[in-house]
């Protein structure tokens, strides 16, 4: 609810400090005083139409479901509208835009205009008798619960589908190109370190002549081992290191030999040949660990390419079931929907008699299946759909419905109306103030009014009136309230009739 408003320089206006309360809050006084500027100043703070005060502050206790990542809000929530250049709007004193700011609140701030037509969409209707069941029946609720969850599921599955249709055209090119690509690594068959040894071989090979002209020359040192040992043992010496380190020499030169034989059988142009596709695999793809990873990467993707019709069929199936079984569900939400709409049209139609308008009845059609069921729902009047009713009938009407679904309104929140009784009979006025006044019991409602039985009904009863081209607002208490509905009942200057009806009516 609205706990508080101030503005300050908005056309007429100087200042405007006022305390509200629950209930009905009615805003009455002479034509042209300002009451619609006031009203819109406070709908504009919550981002309906334009605001025209240089400053509009509005305190507004946090709706429960009102939720927001994007703000820290406190229980008690400021709302500010400032206009200099152009106008600014703040929440706890965070700027906001005028098109989030409303996103936020229009769920539990209405405004309704006799000129507005809005609310007799199928979706609104649909919600008015589900609000009824979910509160009352929760083997409706349970029921409703499953098919939203399981519709939904429907919805993700069907664009998967969806979208392996629209694949489906592309999927044997994708197929052969991740062959080829599979084939371009595997055909290699490239082995972690290949690439070192072939590089080592490669670099023995280039060597190895030279190496065998080296070893034949140094063979010759073998013929004179023996005459060295002998000069060890003329000199007394001991020659076990000369001979061990002659030993290491013939080993060596016999793994050299060894070796050599080994490569004379290697065929140069096949290593050479074997060098070139483990570089041009590193080269493309980074190292021969990379290509083998992205080889199996991709027969992970040609695996799964070769599974997409086999998951097309399985999705087709799957959805044709649940088709089915969301068809069997939305027939039974159907069934408690016709039901629950024959219970409020009992209601319904002793209010609109109230009102001086004929019953009214819900035409249910079937429609495809949506987020809501099959269900597609609208009223009819005498042959009479919503979009065919005048301006009043409307209004009144909606008004009825509104009240019908009291019972399914858990937090009503705020409601605006703007001169909703206007040209209406004193039978047809008394009906709409005891509408209204039913809707107060749940909704904080804000309504501009020249008719005397709503004003009556005010919890809270403000005067818009002008002095001397200022405008102010005066919260009446009983006796000014006794004065101002004297005068809506019989004008400027109301006679003592006028007055006396006036405390007969707020009595």
């Amino acid at each position: 609810m609205i706990n508080r408003v101030f503005l300050k320089s908005l056309i007429s206006f100087d200042e405007v400090e006022v305390e509200l309360e629950k209930g009905l809050v009615v805003l009455s006084g002479p034509s042209g005083a300002g009451k619609s500027l006031f009203m819109n100043s406070i709908l504009a703070t919550f981002g309906y139409g334009t605001s025209e005060a240089k400053l509009c502050e509005v305190l507004v206790t946090k709706p429960k479901n009102l939720q927001s990542e994007a703000f820290e809000l406190e229980e008690e929530i400021t709302l500010k509208s400032i206009k200099k250049e152009k106008v600014r709007y703040t929440i706890d004193g965070q700027n906001i835009s005028k098109k989030v700011l409303n996103g936020l609140f229009s769920p539990f701030v209405q405004f309704l205009s006799v000129r507005d037509k809005s609310g007799f969409e199928s979706s609104d209707l649909l919600k008015l008798i589900d609000n009824e069941l979910l509160v009352k029946d929760k083997g409706f609720k349970k029921l409703f619960k499953e098919y939203k969850s399981r519709y939904a599921n429907y919805k993700i599955k069907l664009a998967q589908l969806e979208k392996i249709k629209a694949d489906e055209a592309k999927i044997l090119e994708l197929i052969e190109f991740t062959e080829f690509e599979i084939e371009k690594i595997v055909s290699v068959k490239p082995v972690v370190g290949e690439d070192e040894e072939l590089l080592k071989v490669k670099h023995q090979l280039s060597r190895i002549d030279k190496v065998n002209d080296a070893l034949e020359s140094a063979n010759g040192i073998f013929g004179f081992e023996e005459a060295v040992s002998e000069v060890y043992r003329l000199l007394d010496k001991d020659d076990a290191i000369f001979s061990e380190m002659m030993n290491q020499l013939r080993a060596d030169f016999e793994e050299i030999e060894s070796l050599s034989d080994e490569l004379a059988e290697v065929d140069i142009e096949a290593v050479l040949d074997r060098l070139e596709k483990i570089s041009a695999l590193q080269n493309r793809y980074g190292s021969i660990e990379e290509a083998i990873a992205y080889a199996e990467l991709k027969q992970k993707e040609l695996l799964g390419y070769k599974n997409i019709e086999a998951d097309k069929s399985m999705l087709e199936s799957f959805l044709q079931m649940e088709l089915s079984e969301l068809s069997i569900l939305a027939g039974q939400i159907s069934q408690a929907r016709k039901a629950k709409a024959v219970n409020l049209e009992k209601p319904l139609k002793k209010y609109l008699a109230e009102l001086k308008l004929p019953e009214v009845n819900f035409i249910f059609t079937m429609n495809g299946l949506g987020e809501l069921g099959q269900d597609f729902v609208e009223i009819d009047m005498n042959g009479s759909t919503a979009s065919k009713l005048s301006g009043g009938e409307f209004n009144r009407v909606r008004l009825a419905l509104m009240v019908v679904a009291l019972s399914g309104v858990k937090e009503g929140g705020v409601l605006i109306l703007d001169e909703i009784d206007a040209n209406v009979s004193g039978d047809e006025s008394i009906a709409i103030a005891n509408m209204i006044a039913k809707l107060s019991t749940v909704y904080q409602i804000f309504a501009i009014s020249h008719q005397a039985h709503l004003a009556s009904k005010a919890n809270q009863h403000l005067l818009v009136a002008k002095v001397k081209s200022k405008s102010n607002v005066t919260l009446l208490d009983k006796k000014g309230q006794v004065v101002e509905i004297a005068r809506i009942i019989g004008g400027e200057k109301p006679n003592d009739e006028a007055i006396s009806f006036a405390e007969k009516l707020l009595n």
